[in-house]
């Protein structure tokens, strides 16, 4: 199956976050089907699956299985000359086809890596996940491998050596609650938290270290005439520079404080939590990624992000970023990924992975 079917096969299968079983189970059945060593579906539906190779280090190679978009959304593609359009086509499903793509480019041109190639195609990258994949795979493999090659479909073109932090609250609201007219003038959950959001978003934001914060959900109240007891939100807070993420979620703190009463009771927990880390540009697994998109007429361009690659670089361990193709309106449902590129982004996976192998070892 070439790549571009193998991902429409994916997209159609639904995967948001914590339920991605159904497509961890397609994918650990196409792996035996490939004839991989080792395959396995873990408790948290991570998939792993390794191809034997040689007595060198290890290389492993990731991709994400979910997606932001529920169970029961309409996953309908559409096709064009030059694009797919649908949910989930760039983010992850090509970068989960990737997987094996490489594996079977490996075979068609017969060679055999210097080292064993793991593949993980893991759980909770998206929303809430917290990484939860990523991190039982470093707890798993992560000082064994040689060098970790992360695939988000539609970063072709784009290296990431850089993770940002990120911090993730749920703020939850509480009040007594009552009838809209006849309790008129009590507090309301949800008229509290909408007072503490428009402060949180009037919070001055720092453009260099460049800090971003985004209220993404909202949720609560019984109905429109009662006055609601309970509300809550999520909030998203990302930075360049962890000290500058750390102030913010004091100041958050300091808000979330002041704005309690006795009658309006406020809460917050954490919810995920993405350290951030790094390799140099001057990294010869930075400089391999960089070479390997010259090498197809694509000059790289060095980014920072927050992607599964989080956890071996906060850890130390090398970790790049790659793509196969371009394409955009990822997280919506008109998602698309343009598709004249797609050879170029295998040769440069299949350089990445060959000269990651030459890389120091672990």
């Amino acid at each position: 199956m070439n790549l571009l079917d193998r991902a429409i096969a994916i997209q159609q299968i639904a995967a948001p976050t914590f339920e991605e079983k159904d497509r961890a189970e397609y994918v650990a059945r196409e792996f035996d089907a490939l004839g991989l060593c080792d395959v396995e579906v873990d408790e948290l539906g991570n998939v792993f699956a390794r191809r034997p190779g040689g007595a060198a280090a290890p290389i492993l190679i990731t991709a994400h299985t979910d997606t932001v978009f529920p169970r029961g959304a309409d996953l309908a593609l559409q096709r064009t000359s030059t694009r797919v359009i649908g949910p989930g086509i760039g983010d992850n499903s090509l970068g989960v086809a990737g997987l094996f793509a490489i594996v079977e480019s490996l075979s068609e041109m017969n060679l055999e890596t210097p080292g064993d190639l793991w593949l993980r195609a893991n759980v909770g990258e998206e929303g809430l996940g917290d990484l939860r994949g990523m991190r039982r795979a470093m707890d798993r493999l992560g000082r064994r491998v040689r060098a970790t090659i992360v695939i988000e479909g539609m970063a072709y073109g784009r290296v990431y050596h850089q993770a940002i932090g990120v911090h993730r609250l749920r703020i939850s609201a509480r009040a007594e609650g009552g009838h809209s007219w006849h309790d008129y003038g009590r507090p309301s959950a949800v008229h509290g938290l909408a007072a503490l959001a428009a402060r949180i978003i009037a919070l001055p934001i720092s453009a260099q270290p460049k800090t971003t914060l985004n209220i993404g959900q909202i949720s609560g109240g019984t109905s429109v005439n009662t006055i609601a007891r309970e509300a809550s939100l999520e909030l998203d807070l990302r930075s360049e520079d962890p000290a500058a993420l750390a102030e913010l979620v004091m100041k958050i703190g300091s808000l979330i404080r002041e704005s309690a009463s006795p009658a309006l009771a406020f809460t917050h927990i954490t919810t995920s939590r993405r350290a951030p880390g790094s390799i140099p540009l001057d990294h010869p697994l930075v400089q391999l990624a960089a070479n390997a998109l010259r090498e197809v007429g694509a000059e790289p361009v060095f980014e920072k992000g927050s992607t599964d690659a989080n956890v071996p670089l906060s850890l130390g361990l090398p970790a790049v970023v790659i793509g196969l193709c371009r394409g955009g309106n990822a997280h919506r449902p008109d998602e698309y990924i343009e598709t004249e590129r797609l050879d170029n982004g295998l040769r440069q996976l299949m350089t990445v992975v060959m000269g990651a192998y030459k890389l120091p070892a672990p």
